[in-house]
């Protein structure tokens, strides 16, 4: 197996079986040298720093209904919220305070924020901080809107594309979203020009190996800035209520896989995987991640955002928390930088 984690380190690529031989690999040894070249081929570029994200929840109203999702547009026991600009805008004086250089405004579809108000929003966030990057995580527009985001001063856009197999995809959404559309966003937002950042759930309910191949291979053909993948985790008010967790050994796993395979890309540690596990930032970061995302959104809606059940919105996921964060990361010979933290590959 380590021949195999060899030649991914050297050549960035495998045959299928290949790489279905290491998303399945059970031999602890191979493992740790999984995480030991994926660090070695982040350290290559990126060296021992961490970029943080800040990250403003600023609804969670949606018109979608994805079946996993705690805050589709059927779940009448969330508690929907809306910040307003002047809230958003506090949000990111308090984090440029902290040290973030970048603030990722994440949310529902949510009608309310339609183009022009989005548009005003990362204009207003702009003129605060001229030097800050902007990302968008608000998912599936038409190629104008996104474009008018960009003219705006938007850097970068997260859309995840949950999985890149048909056949999960119509299982985990409603008939009326569409694998199509979704990658027709992402190859839209790629062409703009924004940086981009796409990724799946780990162990989402009918995933099987075979599909995580698949996703390496779409990642593989879009060339994204940064993939976040994180493990599924089921919502109490949603039809998957009692299907079982993604496991952090999974999600730790492809985290070292993607590393080799694009070592230049921007690679998270997730809030779900420390979530599934608490010392899971930690691990992430042995495992090839080096970008992490603490939440810079008002205390009295972190909660309400609840994608999944249980979601750490404490301690180092908390923004405040931030010098916490940098003593565990130093802890384990990483550096927490004041930066953008731009993807520094070349397309």
């Amino acid at each position: 197996m380590k021949d195999l984690i060899d030649r991914l380190a050297r050549e960035h690529d495998l045959a299928d079986d290949q790489l279905l031989a290491l998303i399945t690999l059970e031999d602890p040894e191979a493992e740790r040298y999984l995480a030991q070249k994926a660090v070695e081929a982040r350290e290559a570029i990126y060296g021992r720093d961490v970029y943080i994200r800040g990250l403003i929840e600023f609804t969670n109203y949606c018109k979608n209904d994805c079946y996993y999702c705690g805050i589709r547009r059927s779940n009448t026991c969330a508690q929907r919220y809306r910040l307003t600009q002047k809230e958003i805008l506090e949000c990111c004086r308090e984090g440029w305070a902290l040290g973030f250089r970048t603030f990722v405004l994440q949310g529902g579809e949510d009608p309310y924020f339609d183009r022009a108000r989005i548009t005003d929003l990362v204009r207003a966030i702009k003129a605060q901080h001229p030097e800050c990057a902007v990302t968008l995580s608000v998912g599936e527009c038409d190629r104008e809107t996104y474009a008018e985001w960009k003219a705006a001063g938007a850097d970068r856009y997260l859309l995840r594309h949950e999985t890149a197999d048909t056949t999960l995809y119509r299982h985990l959404h409603p008939e009326n979203q569409t694998l199509d559309n979704r990658l027709r966003c992402l190859a839209d937002l790629k062409d703009l020009g924004y940086q981009v950042g796409c990724g799946f759930m780990v162990g989402s309910p009918g995933q099987n190996p075979g599909m995580m191949v698949t996703d390496l291979r779409y990642i593989q053909q879009l060339r994204p800035h940064m993939v976040g993948i994180g493990p599924f985790i089921p919502h109490k008010d949603t039809p998957f209520r009692d299907e079982p967790a993604g496991t952090a050994a999974m999600t730790l796993r492809l985290l070292g896989i993607i590393r080799l395979m694009m070592p230049d890309v921007l690679l998270p540690a997730t809030t779900a995987l420390s979530t599934v596990r608490g010392d899971g930032r930690l691990l992430g970061m042995g495992y090839g991640a080096n970008v992490v995302m603490p939440n810079l959104s008002p205390q009295s809606v972190r909660k309400k955002y609840a994608l999944y059940d249980n979601k750490a919105a404490t301690g180092e996921e908390a923004a405040e928390s931030v010098a916490r964060l940098r003593e565990s990361m130093e802890s384990i010979g990483f550096r927490v930088v004041i930066d953008r933290g731009d993807w520094k590959g070349e397309q």
